[in-house]
């Protein structure tokens, strides 16, 4: 096996490579839809309106789960959970707002790499079923994923 990589040394991609250590597995959770306070209009204010919140979030594997050890996952009812706990907190002016709140919470915990988040209105237009964003975010220090 040739150990030299010409292109991938060059573009650095040895070193993340390297970096990256184990595998990961992915935490989802699809189709949470709540009631929250969002919006920068002021009838957006008086009352709720429906979001749905879709996320997927990459966490470093702690190798084989055959042990069934739970300490081992990170656990999705932590982040439904604050989730929630984010909504209830009270008015959030945009879904971008609510997105990153969401990101940060998800990256709390060290074993996270990173998070994809998308929020989506879901009654603002009837010809829709939703509109947001989405974003993705990865954690920039930490054991998992060292600062280039």
């Amino acid at each position: 096996m040739n150990d030299e990589w010409p292109v991938p040394q060059a573009l650095g991609l040895r070193r993340l490579l390297e970096r990256a250590g184990a595998s990961t597995y992915k935490l989802t959770v699809r189709d949470l839809v709540l009631a929250s306070s969002i919006g920068i209009y002021e009838h957006e204010r008086q009352s709720v309106q429906r979001v749905r919140i879709n996320i997927e979030l990459f966490v470093a594997d702690p190798g084989s789960f055959a042990s069934q050890d739970f300490a081992k996952v990170l656990n999705y009812e932590t982040i439904v959970a604050g989730t929630k706990a984010i909504i209830a907190e009270g008015h959030i002016e945009l879904v971008e707002t609510l997105a990153e709140r969401i990101a940060a919470l998800c990256l709390e915990d060290i074993r996270a790499i990173s998070a994809s988040v998308a929020v989506e209105k879901l009654d603002i237009y009837a010809e829709t079923s939703g509109v947001g964003v989405a974003i993705v975010r990865h954690r920039t220090t930490g054991v998992h994923n060292p600062p280039l």
